[in-house]
């Protein structure tokens, strides 16, 4: 897909919503930019906390398990 955008004040670059759409885009969302050649290419960087959410689940441990496995940590920490 090809479309034109502007370069603002203190070169924010602004592309067409379709782009930002395509992209899965969100205001606020991090982004990583390359430069090939002449080209910028915009690439969305995912959240971890929100990548992990979406994730398939493989592990299950209840809160029980995590606060006794932390403690063990904890202690083993301290000595």
């Amino acid at each position: 897909m090809q479309a034109k955008g502007k370069v603002a004040k203190k070169y924010a670059l602004y592309p067409p919503k379709s782009i930002i759409d395509q992209l899965g885009l969100r205001e606020g969302q991090t982004v990583a930019y390359e430069l090939t050649g002449h080209q910028l290419v915009v690439k969305p960087i995912e959240d971890p906390l929100e990548l992990a959410l979406k994730s398939k689940k493989w592990a299950k441990t209840s809160v029980r398990e995590f606060e006794a496995e932390s403690l063990r940590e904890q202690d083993e920490l301290s000595a």
